[in-house]
């Protein structure tokens, strides 16, 4: 019998296998095994100094125009490919096809998104940041603050759920900034990231040292950044931590994005019905989010706060839904939810779900569906699961844990003021979503919990059929939380360039300021 391939990861500007045998990549469905990665043996040091001192300095070499179009240019080299990478992410991530679609359009969307922003900023090699200030009563003396590339390295860690757009969310501002990236991609679905990444290097759009790729053991890369470097890492709270407290960010100064888990919440208006189309809404946008890449993605909904008096009829609406999804194998057509990531990921949800029964009741219960195609006993496959709690605010669990995959906990709330504690208990998350009919409401929401969330997705009649939905990431909108959701922040426009940028003030004369000429645009982040 064959053994399957060793992918290679690329640093120092070539291809390089690392040593041993490697960690395998499963079908989460079939459980078969289908390539193997390595990073033991790869000389680090070499991989990111050569990316700061090559792929930087070309990088630097270019205009944001000229680097926007890079980035054109790679969307197209990724479309060319879309079929390729929906079979890698079938066989490695257990995905249906619009699943795929959300993570692998979403990445080019991405991408093209900001080669268009790039393309408005022209020939400028630097950025204005507001306008300049007298320092005193004679004009003469001004200072004007600045925005330059950082002469360092964006080193991406990344989680398991989105390898397409987990890295272009990421590596399109830092290339448009001029920053060079290397990414390590989650060892569970690296396959797909870097079958991408070997598509654009492969077609010589990038400057070499540009992009590098590490798959495998994340270990030792930490240690490699230095102060003008930046890190931005996707996954556990638990991770999160560990990478602050690292000496390269505690005694270095490296700057650091952490987006971590959180619990994310969606609010009914106490003024519903069940019968209004707000309520509905809820109820159609809850079962999305339970079923869509199958819970695995950080800004699902995993609270429902939904007035007392409404309490069983959501809680029926929501199960009938679910009643109809099937699951298992994405090959079947007839299956709608494929599978979690792998087994491990399998056993975590089942013991999440145990853990949040000890304060809540099964509304729908997950387990009594049969799969499609699909071993029980092999498949990492968990149908939805609809918890829920009559009294909230006597639990501690619920507010506290996030179980990664198709669940969603019901809660019933007694007047707004208690709705908005109850939401707050999360400490923090990625996204609520608030569903009315009343735009006074909705404002007074935003207003009330913005501060806890990166962002408020806002639901109403008059947008039922415009919104992108609570769960899905847009490049022109923030993306990050505070608190528990890491306090973070990323995407947002240009607003995402900030990270790759050193702001800088600039104290003197306006002949020297005048000097900058076409060079730099205007840009306030």
């Amino acid at each position: 019998m064959n053994p399957t391939p060793l992918l290679p990861n690329h640093l120092a500007g070539r291809w390089q296998h690392g040593q041993g045998k490697g960690t395998p990549l499963f079908d989460p469905v079939r459980g078969t095994e289908l390539v193997r990665v390595s990073s033991q043996g790869l000389d680090l040091a070499e991989g990111f100094r050569f990316a700061r001192e090559q792929g930087g300095t070309a990088l630097r070499a270019l205009s944001y125009g000229q680097r926007a179009a890079l980035l054109s240019e790679i969307v197209k080299i990724l479309q060319a490919n879309r079929e390729a990478y929906h079979e890698i992410a079938t066989a490695n991530s257990g995905t249906v096809a619009k699943d795929s679609a959300v993570d692998i359009d979403g990445g080019i969307f991405t991408l093209g998104y900001y080669a268009k922003q790039g393309a408005a900023l022209g020939d400028a090699r630097f950025l204005l940041d507001g306008e300049r200030i007298r320092m005193g009563k004679d004009p003469l003396f001004q200072a004007q603050h600045i925005l330059t590339p950082t002469r360092g390295v964006a080193l991406f860690i990344n989680a398991f759920n989105f390898p397409s757009w987990g890295l272009w969310e990421k590596a399109a501002p830092a290339l448009l900034s001029g920053v060079p990236v290397i990414v390590k991609p989650a060892t569970s679905t690296a396959w797909l990231t870097q079958r991408m990444v070997q598509d654009v290097i492969d077609a010589n759009i990038l400057p070499t040292g540009a992009l590098s790729i590490v798959c495998g053991s994340s270990t030792g890369l930490m240690d490699q950044l230095e102060p003008f470097d930046v890190v931005s890492f996707t996954g556990s709270a638990e991770t999160g931590r560990i990478i602050r407290s690292h000496p390269a960010v505690a005694q270095r100064s490296v700057r650091c994005n952490i987006e971590a888990d959180s619990v994310n919440s969606a609010l009914l208006d106490p003024a519903a019905t069940a019968d209004s189309e707000a309520f509905n809404l809820l109820v159609s946008e809850v079962v999305r989010e339970m079923t869509v890449k199958s819970g695995q993605k950080c800004t699902a909904i995993r609270r429902v706060f939904v007035p007392r008096a409404l309490y069983d009829a959501a809680a029926q609406a929501i199960a009938a839904q679910l009643a109809s999804m099937t699951v298992g194998d994405p090959r079947n057509e007839v299956v709608r939810m494929g599978s979690l990531v792998s087994r491990a990921q399998h056993d975590a949800v089942l013991a999440g779900i145990a853990h949040l029964k000890t304060e809540a009741e099964v509304l729908f219960d997950g387990s009594q569906v049969a799969l499609v195609d699909a071993d029980p006993a092999v498949a990492a496959c968990v149908a939805p699961t609809l918890l829920g709690s009559r009294q909230p605010a006597d639990a501690r669990v619920l507010h506290e844990v996030e179980v990664f995959g198709p669940v969603a906990t019901l809660m019933a709330y007694d007047g707004i003021e208690q709705a908005y504690e109850l939401v707050r208990r999360g400490e923090g998350s990625l996204v609520m979503s608030v569903y009315s009919a009343d735009p006074a409401f909705i404002a007074q929401t935003a207003l009330e919990l913005g501060s806890s969330h990166g962002r408020i997705h806002a639901v109403s009649p008059d947008v039922a059929r415009l919104h992108s939905g609570h769960g899905n990431v847009m490049p022109m909108s923030l993306h990050g939380g505070p608190g528990r959701a890491g306090g973070g922040e990323e995407l947002g426009g240009l607003r995402a360039l900030g990270f790759y940028h050193r702001r800088s003030a600039v104290q003197a004369s306006t002949v020297a300021l005048d000097r900058w000429g076409g060079c730099a645009v205007p840009l306030s982040l």
